[in-house]
């Protein structure tokens, strides 16, 4: 018989044996899931003219998959705690392995579209499910780590998954790295239906009958919703600015297509280093003043890289990997602060609506990033500093409402110990 998974109320200040290889699970399958989306970043210069599209054709490819991850997460939000999570798990990433399977083989506009949104369907869910079992299985002190760990999926799929899906269609063709994604995505599939446990103790707390309601009661609860919107605001940066990087970067910043994977590779190597380190700094210092600094240098950065012109490879490197450096110091302390908002009963449903939430938000933020840029007569991408200008006052707007989420934390967590809060 196997052991039970470790409780998250008695969890050590160390990852156990357990708890260790799940948090690489769930990291392999954040790589899976950021890697399918981020793909289409570095091989939207190379979709756009095999398929003949526009920009705001490759705009709505990128987005049609968020919008219909979006609106599956808030499908499934109401029977998110209501089965075993691994379950759940297996049966969506069932699902998008396959999707991905179909992008691959799609050989129009059309049937690419089509299939993306399939492939949102199912790995829109992924995401929320991740972050559910890491708050059933870990202690609030461990979540910082977690997260870093977790997060580190974002680095790998840029030393690896990114060069290797431009190694890959430079090549063969775009269609490629979907092919050799589905294969590696299968494998871990075998893994979690082998060595996984179940992770089902939130079935023994009593559930609302109704899932309509269960979803309702948690989508309108008031301190949730300040939650919802800042994860939403935070999205906002990265769906904007990752769909059109590689086409900013060949065209307006001068560097060639073959040396792409280079500067994924550097900036995935220095934020697989970085990541944990967020992690354990906001576990030791705080995390929302981690936040708060992470922020501040991803506006200075955005600003820098959305006002670029063509500059040394160097200086590309540079500012991406600084770049990338202040998103993961405000993704990682807020992945970790938010697992402590809701309630045991409503982390499902919880996570499921903040996906969705951030799939729905990001894939307006793609249209809307579509409709801001085009390309020149000199074939260089236009108005993108204005990208830049739109993510640096979300990312505002979203330090003030982090504070808020914090705030409702530390009343809530003083409140339960008959404490007054240091807020």
């Amino acid at each position: 018989m196997q052991a039970t998974p470790p409780s998250a109320v008695t969890a050590p200040a160390k990852f156990t044996r357990y708890q260790t290889f799940v948090a690489g699970l769930l990291a392999f399958l954040q790589f899976a899931v950021i890697l399918d989306f981020m793909i289409m970043s570095p091989l939207g210069a190379l979709i756009m003219p095999a398929l003949q599209i526009t920009p705001r054709q490759f705009g709505l490819i990128v987005s049609a998959y968020a919008f219909s991850a979006g609106l599956s997460g808030l499908l499934t939000a109401g029977f998110a705690d209501r089965f075993d999570r691994k379950k759940l798990l297996l049966f969506f990433y069932t699902g998008f392995v396959l999707a991905t399977l179909w992008c691959g083989l799609a050989p129009t506009f059309e049937m690419l579209l089509l299939a993306r949104v399939v492939t949102g369907i199912f790995g829109g869910v992924i995401g929320s499910v991740v972050l559910a079992i890491a708050t059933d299985l870990f202690a609030p002190q461990l979540r910082g780590r977690v997260m870093g760990v977790i997060q580190t999926a974002f680095a790998a799929s840029q030393v690896l998954g990114l060069p290797m899906g431009l190694y890959l269609s430079n090549h063969w063709n775009w269609h490629a790295p979907f092919i050799a994604m589905t294969i590696f995505g299968a494998v871990g599939g075998l893994v979690i239906a082998w060595r996984m446990q179940p992770v089902a103790d939130h079935l023994r707390i009593k559930q609302e009958k109704s899932a309509f309601m269960h979803l309702l009661h948690t989508v309108t609860e008031p301190r949730y919703l300040t939650a919802f919107a800042t994860t939403a605001l935070l999205t906002t940066g990265g769906f904007m600015l990752m769909p059109f990087g590689s086409a900013f970067t060949v065209h307006n910043l001068g560097v060639a297509l073959e040396r792409l994977p280079t500067i994924y590779l550097i900036t995935g190597l220095c934020t697989i280093f970085v990541g944990p380190l967020v992690g354990k700094a906001a576990d030791a210092w705080g995390k929302l003043p981690v936040f708060m600094a992470g922020s501040a240098l991803t506006i200075v950065m955005v600003m820098v890289y959305t006002h670029l012109d063509t500059v040394p490879f160097a200086t590309v490197v540079v500012v991406n990997v600084v770049m990338f450096v202040g998103i993961f110091a405000r993704m990682i302390p807020f992945q970790a602060l938010v697992t402590s908002v809701p309630d045991p009963t409503q982390r499902g449903s919880f996570n499921a609506i903040s996906a969705a939430t951030q799939q729905l938000s990001g894939g307006i933020a793609s249209l809307v990033a579509g409709h801001i840029v085009s390309f020149g007569a000199d074939g260089k991408l236009q108005h993108f500093p204005v990208v830049g200008y739109v993510v640096a006052a979300s990312t505002v707007v979203a330090a003030m409402m982090a504070w808020r989420v914090n705030r409702g934390v530390q009343l809530r967590s003083a409140a339960a110990l008959g404490q007054p809060a240091l807020v």
